[in-house]
């Protein structure tokens, strides 16, 4: 009965509106086939319950495990790149047997939660110096990720952790020097990056110039969003779908299947949706009395954001293919976990401080 107290209607019925887009179109994506439905359902059950575990938990509680959450985050990250199960030419799983996960989702919250830890209590050295102590743990997991290689999934703990360093407090002078860093850091980065990496880049800005190789997904992508028109074909008749012109249509481009099917229409309403679960994120924090609170619930806004940028970014061809799933709508359940997990978070504070 606690947890059902905690429920946030709004972000729950965001959620629930989520899961059965998610449902629909997965059941289109991967060809009508109930088995892998069904197998996205136990990932939404599993998740849900864990959602409302973690938002029955005090925020005071969550704070003080802050911490251990990191440490262990970080040392399966090690893990992973000593064990860790190799597909599609990167290290990033740890197989378990029964079940398969991606450590490295779970440190976009892991992260968060330690800089907000750190910052909230008393400086010991300095204000500063804790500022320079929350880099240099946003860097440590950035690097171990990139090294998998996972550049879009690092590149995203390296904003969450950067912007929860910026709700803490961090002063616009360094906000700026970071910022001019990265722009000045960029060209020197070209030559570290691996040869796949910079042909995404180079085919973001032409994909014509290698339309049945590396622009190739780029390409059905547009195809595909483009066919839908403002209506869409309907469910289970897109084309480019259906006929599996779509690569990776039910996990990284499952949002080409769903503006192929529900068109432009359905397109703006699945992002009103997502738009609702993040300003209500930031409400909540902006209402917050509790510090810890305030910086992991906005940063659990941003990190909706940017995942729902990019990945819509990505298959609209106005960004680099990266490999980032649209929150609670792709395929897979590391990812699914992560972002109830940290709604749940949400709930928690929301209940905790009114």
């Amino acid at each position: 009965m606690g947890s059902l107290l905690r429920v946030d209607a709004i972000i729950f019925v965001s959620i629930i509106l989520l899961c059965i887009a998610s449902l629909a179109v997965q059941y289109s994506a991967t060809g009508q086939e109930l088995a892998p439905l069904l197998r996205q359902l136990a990932r939404i059950c599993f998740a849900l319950i864990l959602m409302l575990i973690i938002a029955s938990i005090p925020t005071d509680r969550l704070c003080k495990y802050a911490p251990h959450i990191f440490i262990i985050g970080f040392a399966l990250l090690i893990l992973v790149l000593a064990i860790g199960f190799v597909g599609r030419g990167a290290q990033r799983w740890l197989d378990l047997g029964i079940i398969r996960f991606q450590p490295a989702e779970l440190m976009k919250i892991a992260v968060p939660m330690m800089i907000a830890w750190i910052l909230t209590r008393p400086p010991l050295f300095g204000r500063n110096i804790n500022f320079i102590i929350c880099v240099l743990l946003v860097a440590m997991p950035v690097i171990l990720v990139y090294l998998q290689p996972d550049l879009g999934t690092s590149l995203l703990i390296l904003a969450v952790g950067f912007y929860a360093i910026m709700i803490g407090g961090l002063s616009w002078r360094w906000i700026v020097a970071v910022a001019a860093l990265a722009l000045v850091a960029i060209p020197i980065m070209w030559p570290f990056l691996h040869e796949y990496q910079r042909l995404r880049v180079i085919t973001m800005f032409d994909p014509w110039q290698d339309p049945f190789g590396s622009g190739y997904h780029i390409i059905q992508s547009m195809i595909a969003i483009g066919s839908g028109g403002v209506y869409g074909k309907g469910w289970l008749a897109g084309s480019q779908s259906q006929l599996e012109f779509i690569p990776e249509r039910s996990t990284d481009f499952i949002f080409s299947v769903y503006a192929e099917e529900f068109g432009l229409l359905g397109g703006l309403i699945l992002i009103f949706i997502y738009a609702i679960l993040i300003a209500r994120c930031l409400i909540i924090a902006y209402q917050c009395k509790s510090e810890f609170g305030r910086i992991v619930t906005a940063t659990v806004g941003i990190l909706i954001f940017v995942h729902l940028f990019v990945n819509v970014g990505m298959v609209a061809g106005i960004l680099p293919v990266v490999g980032v799933p649209l929150p609670i709508m792709s395929y897979g359940g590391t990812s699914m976990v992560t972002v109830l997990v940290g709604l749940g978070i949400a709930m928690g504070v929301r209940h905790a401080h009114h």
